[in-house]
């Protein structure tokens, strides 16, 4: 089972967000934006809600929850 995300899309849709930026906005490293864009870190439960607050969206439309 895994956290799914769309923060890929999400950034494109705001105006080509650059993973700086919003690792800015959040407060975590770029690196740490690219481990939870790429599936390889999941982000903590504020991590995940700054995010969401990031785009202006709820939680649910950045993360969800696969079980495969």
């Amino acid at each position: 089972m895994a956290i799914e995300n769309e923060i890929r899309r999400l950034r494109f849709e705001n105006g080509e967000m650059t993973q700086q930026a919003l690792a800015e906005r959040v407060g975590v490293t770029r690196q740490t934006i690219i481990a939870i864009e790429q599936n390889k870190h999941a982000p903590s439960l504020e991590a995940a809600f700054k995010i969401a607050d990031a785009f202006a969206v709820p939680l649910e439309t950045v993360f969800r929850w696969s079980k495969s």
